[in-house]
């Protein structure tokens, strides 16, 4: 007779999946969650490519009109109908150059102290500290920048500064000016103050995934922290520290409101000094936008 298997052991088997179902079940949902994930990288790359396209279509008229002159033609005068974006090109990459110059040794130190040197008891309140600092309105920063910071970085910076360095040769070009506040110099460190917790905490979260393994046997060997730092951290996590500082760098770039009120906005390239007022391309923007209408008036060369 041939054996049999008691009724629960047999309907136990019939419901139980085999290896293989199982196995096809877990390809199908690796394939979905493939195509998701493609999907949504492809759809960020295509939004980019569109909003490229449109800003290209959108310029050829203005192309056409100043031709590739107008990147280093300083003049700005819309009676004749004449401009040029040297000067917001100009105070657009200097703001954010300096900027970058503040903030990224200054995310660094935060970045360290809080991975390597805080105790437990203030890391965590300190970094949620640093980063609702990102959360603060760009408009607050450049009105509190025009209203308090302004006043006094003209009384306690610009005039120590231009005492110490103005008779310098060459360095001098940098600090001369009357010392009124609102600058490039002014705007730097504004967008400075506005980056350094974007930076920081990308930096604090890759510094901490280096493997503490690393790190301990480079102290077991009897490594200084800094030299940690330097040596097994930072070569470890480059790649998102230079991200960091790329993020910085676009909002940077990318900062409207709060460089609006305190770069002076003034569409003239004087000197070098960092005390002048300028204007930057995100500022001429928003100061202009009112009179963007590109339905009332067609542009017309005026060159025969």
């Amino acid at each position: 007779m041939e054996a049999t298997l008691p009724s629960s052991e047999a309907g136990a088997d019939r419901g139980a999946p085999t290896p293989g179902a199982i196995r096809r079940d877990d390809r199908l949902g690796d394939r979905i969650f493939l195509i998701l994930t493609t999907g949504a990288a492809l759809l960020t790359l295509g939004l980019l490519l569109g909003i490229i396209l449109s800003l290209v279509v959108g310029a050829i008229p203005s192309m056409r009109e100043f031709g590739f002159s107008f990147l280093w033609t300083a003049e700005w005068d819309p009676v004749q109908e004449r401009f040029g974006g040297l000067v917001m090109i100009y105070g657009t990459l200097v703001t954010s150059v300096i900027a970058l110059l503040i903030a990224v040794p200054v995310s660094f130190g935060i970045a360290i102290f809080l991975t390597e040197l805080s105790p437990g008891w203030l890391r965590r309140p300190l970094g949620t500290a640093i980063e609702l600092l990102a959360a603060i309105p760009s408009i607050v920063y450049g009105m509190w920048g025009l209203l308090v910071f302004a006043p006094i970085f003209s009384s306690y910076v610009q005039v120590p500064l231009q005492n110490v360095f103005g008779g310098i040769p060459g360095i001098g070009a940098l600090f001369q000016g009357p010392p009124i506040g609102i600058g490039i110099l002014c705007a730097s460190i504004i967008l400075a103050i506005m980056i350094i917790p974007f930076i920081a905490s990308v930096m604090r979260d890759v510094f901490e995934v280096t493997p503490p393994m690393l790190k301990e046997s480079a102290y077991g060997l009897g490594a200084t922290t800094w030299e940690v730092v330097w040596r097994v951290v930072l070569p470890y996590t480059k790649t998102g520290v230079i991200g960091g500082i790329m993020l910085g760098l676009g909002r940077a770039l990318g900062e409207t409101m709060a460089i609006t009120f305190v770069i002076g906005n003034v569409n003239q390239l004087n000197s070098i000094s960092l005390f002048d007022a300028a204007n930057s391309i995100t500022s001429a923007l928003a100061n202009e936008f009112s009179e963007a209408n590109p339905g009332s008036r067609p542009i017309h060369s005026q060159h025969p």
